[in-house]
């Protein structure tokens, strides 16, 4: 039954009104079964909320209860289930429900009173158990009264299934003649599993830490606001050791992955004092971030007496907006960093469980170029720290498993397996180099220089262009995340994304690069346009496989209402054994688009085509993967921003392969015109205009 009213005043009125009306109808609906009225009972589940959320939480009200008791139990579960309380806000009643519970067969089985028996085994066998072969009187099901018992090591063989007793267990036949196995004798305690790295613990580790990674994220997909992180997924999720090193991750955006220890690195070393319940925010990219849309959220874990910080987890979620001279806050006008948007830089979000929302809307609507939705952001990073509380409790329940000391030396076994891997790979690699042209003339340059005999290896990046008065500027995590991305890539084994990866491997970034911008240099495009590139340049002086697109084909547009983001997908690269595939996100970003429906529903557009260009993919013995074609009218006047590469320089083959197509931008204007757009551009759509896009396509590999 809809309510919404304040938890005030004598809530038992509400609670009576419901279990009266949609109460006594349910009561019918058990009573007309056959159920006596006198035994069936009513339970009545308040359905609570923060005013101005959407997100309530069933709370059985007991006779009696107050405002403040129910507050107190609905604040419990708030904090259990998203990681933070707010207690300026009030709670709202939004709906009361009753259930009637009654019936039942009241089936009693019948009892034999017997003494106890202890009966002979008809034959004895073997099982192994406890380290050792075990000698085990066999029994048959069907020779067994109630009242007998037996000791193991024993086999008990019933026409369905086999009961083994275990040494120390009893096994006795009730007077309802069922089974029932106790515990006779103590076990005796050792310790199961050591600190000392095991082969195969090693893997069930490295899925036990992906794992929570990855509940992390259907946590955050779970509870997020916007279209751009519940629907195209774009974030990431990870765990960290307590000095921020990455230990493991999800399948999420390796752009994302590679650098989120920075951020967390930043928090540690601005934070001298940090308490348990104690969240925190950045997007500074001088200081641990990215660009500014990718909001970082870090979560301090403690042991159970919340003395020592053990580990971290991190979500990183891309807002659709974050302010700026552009909606969608990814305009390739910006030419500092105050035109991109709010900078975040140690912003504490939650103070020892207490969420600051009032502080946290004067920070994204103070900034010269405020945010235009504020509640679209406040309800993103409530996902994202409901996402590391889910982070936080799977790893209590790892330690309650396992003991501390255990979880921690496989956090560390899990790098070192990762360091080796990496290192395995470099000793079959030799020293190589690569010149890679962006559309806007500057270049990305590489040097590896393999140490085969230590197994080691030194990424140079001298050479590559100074920094840029567009916002073409990576900082340096993101450079760091692509080599980690392109050396894990190159590790065939099942191992976690982790910063063991990186240990055989040195990375120099000169200064004054675009690859180590300064404040205020604009950097938007440099997260998702010039990661593509630094990886495109590294896979080819491996000469792994072609390049991919080079972009992520960034589309922006809205107004003060709408705000929309994505990135689009072409082919992935062809390489030695094998085709690209037509039509799919590579590399630094691995994101969906937004389903057609979800995207007509929640925005004023229609996508009128989106299709596979059928053999534009880069010629050669493997063949690039086939880009894609996507029009998409607007049904309200919107400002469309792109930012895009390989508009001019197409994609490499290699090994003789052919170069991919180059991308195309274009609008359709109400006159029927198709007008040319560049590469990075930004327009005004009217209703009933169209934006198109081809994409650039990967290179072939070998010769035809």
């Amino acid at each position: 039954m809809a309510s919404e009213v304040p938890l005030a005043g004598d809530v038992g009125e509400h609670a009576a009104k419901a279990e009266a009306t949609i109460g006594r109808e349910a009561v019918a609906e058990v009573t007309g079964q056959g159920v006596p009225a006198d035994q069936v009972r009513l339970v009545t589940e308040l359905h609570l909320r923060y005013a101005g959320t959407d997100s309530p939480i069933e709370i059985t009200w007991k006779a009696g209860d107050g405002p403040q008791a129910l507050r107190s139990r609905f604040e419990t579960a708030h904090r259990a289930r998203f990681g933070f309380t707010d207690s300026a806000k009030p709670v709202v009643i939004e709906a009361i429900s009753v259930e009637a519970i009654g019936g039942g067969t009241g089936f009693e089985e019948p009892s034999v009173a017997a003494p106890d028996t202890q009966p002979q085994a008809g034959r004895t066998t073997r099982f192994f158990s406890h380290g050792a072969w075990q000698e085990a009187g066999v029994f048959l099901r069907a020779d067994l009264v109630p009242g007998a018992r037996f000791m193991g090591p024993a086999i008990l063989v019933e026409p369905n299934q086999t009961i083994v007793v275990e040494p120390g267990w009893e096994a006795r036949v009730t007077a309802k003649d069922q089974v029932v196995l106790k515990r006779k004798e103590v076990l005796k305690r050792v310790k199961a599993i050591g600190t000392e790295a095991d082969p195969i613990l090693l893997e069930i580790f490295n899925n036990l830490f992906m794992s929570i990674a990855e509940q992390m994220g259907v946590a955050l997909q779970n509870t997020a606001y916007s279209v751009n992180i519940k629907e195209r997924l774009d974030f990431s999720c990870a765990v960290f050791d307590s000095e921020a090193r990455l230990v493991a991750n999800a399948p999420h955006m390796p752009v994302h992955l590679g650098s989120m220890d920075r951020s967390v690195e930043s928090i540690i070393r601005n934070n001298p004092v940090i308490r348990p319940g104690d969240v925190y925010a950045i997007n500074a990219p001088y200081n641990g971030g990215t660009h500014l849309p990718d909001i970082t959220v870090c979560t301090p874990v403690f042991d159970a007496k919340n003395e020592k910080l053990l580990f971290w987890v991190a979500s990183r979620g891309h807002h659709a907006d974050i302010g700026g001279i552009a909606p969608g806050s990814m305009s390739p006008l910006a030419v500092n960093i105050e035109e991109e948007g709010v900078y975040i830089d140690n912003f504490k979000l939650v103070d020892q469980g207490e969420f600051r929302e009032a502080a946290l809307v004067k920070l994204l609507t103070g900034a010269k170029y405020p945010v235009r939705n504020v509640i679209q952001n406040v309800n993103d990073l409530k996902a994202q720290i409901a996402a590391n509380a889910k982070g936080v409790a799977e790893l209590e329940k790892m330690i309650e498993n396992f003991s501390l000391d255990v979880v921690q030396a496989y956090m560390g076994h899990v790098q070192d397996n990762a360091a080796e891997s990496v290192a395995r790979v470099l000793a079959k690699l030799h020293d190589s180099s690569f010149d890679y042209e962006m559309d806007q003339g500057c270049h990305i340059r590489v040097k590896i220089t393999v140490d085969r005999e230590r197994r080691e290896a030194t990424v140079d990046f001298t050479g590559t262009s100074p920094q840029r008065a567009d916002n073409f500027n990576a900082p340096e995590p993101v450079t760091r995340a692509a080599v980690l991305y392109v050396f894990r890539v190159m590790v065939e084994d099942m191992i976690p994304m982790n910063a063991g990866c990186l240990r055989p491997i040195r990375i120099i970034v000169p200064e004054g690069t675009m690859l180590t911008p300064k404040y205020p240099a604009a950097v938007v495009a440099g997260n998702v346009e010039v990661s593509q590139a630094v990886t495109n340049c590294l896979f080819g002086a491996l000469g792994a496989m072609a390049a991919a697109q080079g972009t992520m084909n960034n589309l922006t547009f809205g107004n003060d209402q709408y705000q929309y983001y994505e990135t689009i997908c072409s082919g992935s690269p062809a390489g030695p054994g094998w085709n690209g595939t037509p039509g799919v996100h590579t590399h630094m970003t691995n994101s969906r688009l937004t389903d057609p429906e979800i995207l007509e529903l929640r925005f004023p557009v229609v996508l009128e085509d989106f299709h596979i260009r059928r053999g534009s993919g880069g010629a050669g013995r493997w063949k690039g993967g086939d880009g894609t074609h996507r029009r998409i009218r607007f049904r309200e006047r919107m400002d469309c921003a792109l930012l895009s590469g390989h508009r001019r320089v197409a994609p490499f083959g290699l090994q003789g392969g052919a170069n991919g197509l180059v991308g195309k931008n274009s609008v359709r204007r109400l006159s029927g015109v198709i007008e040319s757009v560049g590469g990075c551009d930004q327009t005004i759509l009217e209703a009933g205009e169209a934006i198109i896009i081809e994409t650039p396509t990967p290179g072939g590999y070998g010769a035809a």
